[in-house]
Protein backbone atom coordinates (compact mmCIF):
# COMPACT_ATOMS: atom_id res chain seq x y z
CA UNK A 1 0.00 0.00 0.00
CA UNK A 2 1.38 3.81 -0.91
CA UNK A 3 -1.11 5.89 0.34
CA UNK A 4 -4.58 6.67 2.05
CA UNK A 5 -6.38 5.21 -1.33
CA UNK A 6 -4.65 2.33 -1.56
CA UNK A 7 -5.91 1.56 1.59
CA UNK A 8 -9.95 2.42 0.53
CA UNK A 9 -9.38 0.27 -2.06
CA UNK A 10 -7.93 -2.49 -0.20
CA UNK A 11 -10.63 -2.33 2.49
CA UNK A 12 -13.50 -1.96 0.27
CA UNK A 13 -12.43 -4.60 -1.42
CA UNK A 14 -12.14 -6.83 1.31
CA UNK A 15 -15.57 -5.70 2.79
CA UNK A 16 -17.15 -6.31 -0.42
CA UNK A 17 -15.78 -9.68 -0.38
CA UNK A 18 -16.46 -11.25 3.06
CA UNK A 19 -20.49 -9.68 2.29
CA UNK A 20 -20.75 -11.35 -0.93
CA UNK A 21 -19.07 -14.37 0.98
CA UNK A 22 -21.57 -14.18 3.62
CA UNK A 23 -24.92 -13.74 1.09
CA UNK A 24 -23.76 -16.82 -0.75
CA UNK A 25 -23.62 -18.81 1.72
CA UNK A 26 -26.30 -17.78 4.01
CA UNK A 27 -28.61 -18.17 1.00
CA UNK A 28 -27.30 -22.20 0.17
CA UNK A 29 -30.36 -24.49 0.60
CA UNK A 30 -32.42 -21.33 -0.92
CA UNK A 31 -30.71 -21.43 -4.10
CA UNK A 32 -31.64 -17.77 -6.13
CA UNK A 33 -35.21 -18.03 -4.29
CA UNK A 34 -34.62 -15.40 -2.09
CA UNK A 35 -32.59 -12.44 -3.37
CA UNK A 36 -30.41 -9.46 -1.50
CA UNK A 37 -33.37 -7.66 -2.30
CA UNK A 38 -36.40 -9.56 -1.23
CA UNK A 39 -34.41 -10.36 1.87
CA UNK A 40 -34.30 -6.51 2.93
CA UNK A 41 -38.23 -6.69 2.94
CA UNK A 42 -38.31 -9.28 5.04
CA UNK A 43 -36.41 -7.95 7.15
CA UNK A 44 -38.09 -5.09 7.00
CA UNK A 45 -41.36 -5.76 7.59
CA UNK A 46 -40.05 -7.99 10.33
CA UNK A 47 -38.37 -4.26 11.89
CA UNK A 48 -41.77 -3.39 12.05
CA UNK A 49 -43.59 -5.64 13.69
CA UNK A 50 -46.78 -4.59 11.61
CA UNK A 51 -48.22 -4.21 8.33
CA UNK A 52 -46.79 -1.76 5.96
CA UNK A 53 -48.09 0.17 3.14
CA UNK A 54 -46.43 -0.46 0.07
CA UNK A 55 -45.33 3.68 0.05
CA UNK A 56 -43.84 3.07 3.65
CA UNK A 57 -42.12 0.08 2.49
CA UNK A 58 -40.25 1.44 0.08
CA UNK A 59 -39.66 4.77 1.82
CA UNK A 60 -37.84 2.51 4.67
CA UNK A 61 -36.12 1.05 1.82
CA UNK A 62 -35.15 3.97 0.06
CA UNK A 63 -36.17 2.82 -3.68
CA UNK A 64 -39.18 3.71 -5.90
CA UNK A 65 -42.90 2.51 -4.85
CA UNK A 66 -42.29 0.60 -8.28
CA UNK A 67 -39.94 -1.27 -7.31
CA UNK A 68 -41.20 -2.31 -3.96
CA UNK A 69 -44.26 -3.35 -5.99
CA UNK A 70 -42.33 -5.76 -7.99
CA UNK A 71 -40.29 -6.91 -5.47
CA UNK A 72 -43.33 -7.86 -3.30
CA UNK A 73 -45.20 -9.47 -6.27
CA UNK A 74 -42.71 -11.77 -6.45
CA UNK A 75 -42.73 -12.34 -2.48
CA UNK A 76 -45.98 -12.84 -2.86
CA UNK A 77 -46.35 -15.34 -5.17
CA UNK A 78 -43.91 -17.29 -3.09
CA UNK A 79 -46.03 -17.32 -0.67
CA UNK A 80 -43.78 -15.08 1.65
CA UNK A 81 -46.06 -11.96 2.13
CA UNK A 82 -49.73 -11.17 1.55
CA UNK A 83 -51.34 -7.81 0.82
CA UNK A 84 -54.53 -7.14 2.32
CA UNK A 85 -57.03 -3.71 1.89
CA UNK A 86 -56.01 -0.78 4.53
CA UNK A 87 -58.98 -0.93 6.77
CA UNK A 88 -58.26 3.27 7.14
CA UNK A 89 -57.67 3.63 3.31
CA UNK A 90 -59.80 1.50 0.57
CA UNK A 91 -57.27 2.94 -1.68
CA UNK A 92 -54.15 1.69 -0.31
CA UNK A 93 -52.69 -1.76 0.15
CA UNK A 94 -50.82 -3.07 3.02
CA UNK A 95 -48.16 -5.65 3.26
CA UNK A 96 -47.19 -8.11 5.58
CA UNK A 97 -45.34 -11.35 6.45
CA UNK A 98 -46.78 -14.45 6.25
CA UNK A 99 -45.82 -17.40 8.50
CA UNK A 100 -43.42 -18.98 5.49
CA UNK A 101 -41.86 -15.07 4.83
CA UNK A 102 -40.98 -15.52 8.89
CA UNK A 103 -39.89 -18.98 8.48
CA UNK A 104 -37.36 -18.43 5.78
CA UNK A 105 -36.46 -14.87 7.18
CA UNK A 106 -35.14 -16.76 10.77
CA UNK A 107 -33.96 -19.34 8.46
CA UNK A 108 -31.47 -16.93 6.43
CA UNK A 109 -30.50 -15.27 9.77
CA UNK A 110 -29.04 -18.04 11.26
CA UNK A 111 -27.35 -18.72 8.21
CA UNK A 112 -26.03 -15.89 8.12
CA UNK A 113 -25.11 -15.64 11.91
CA UNK A 114 -23.83 -19.36 11.51
CA UNK A 115 -21.32 -17.58 8.07
CA UNK A 116 -20.49 -14.97 10.56
CA UNK A 117 -19.26 -16.82 13.74
CA UNK A 118 -16.99 -19.44 11.03
CA UNK A 119 -15.57 -16.66 10.04
CA UNK A 120 -14.95 -14.85 13.01
CA UNK A 121 -13.31 -18.14 14.74
CA UNK A 122 -10.04 -17.55 12.96
CA UNK A 123 -9.40 -14.50 15.49
CA UNK A 124 -8.96 -14.08 19.14
CA UNK A 125 -11.40 -12.63 21.55
CA UNK A 126 -9.57 -9.42 21.71
CA UNK A 127 -9.36 -9.11 17.55
CA UNK A 128 -12.85 -9.60 17.30
CA UNK A 129 -13.50 -6.83 19.61
CA UNK A 130 -11.28 -4.56 18.12
CA UNK A 131 -12.99 -5.09 14.99
CA UNK A 132 -16.34 -4.95 16.22
CA UNK A 133 -15.07 -1.63 17.95
CA UNK A 134 -13.72 -0.29 14.41
CA UNK A 135 -16.42 -1.11 12.75
CA UNK A 136 -18.83 0.48 14.79
CA UNK A 137 -16.65 3.44 14.34
CA UNK A 138 -17.03 3.23 10.51
CA UNK A 139 -20.89 2.83 10.98
CA UNK A 140 -21.55 5.77 13.07
CA UNK A 141 -22.94 8.64 10.61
Amino acid sequence: MHGPDDAAEQIAALLDGIVRRQRRASREGFGESVTHGQFRVLRTLDRADRALRLSELAAQLGIVPRSATSVVDDLEAAGLVERQPDPHDRRATLVDLTPDGRQILNTLREKRRDVMVSQLSRLTDAEQQTLARLLQRLAED
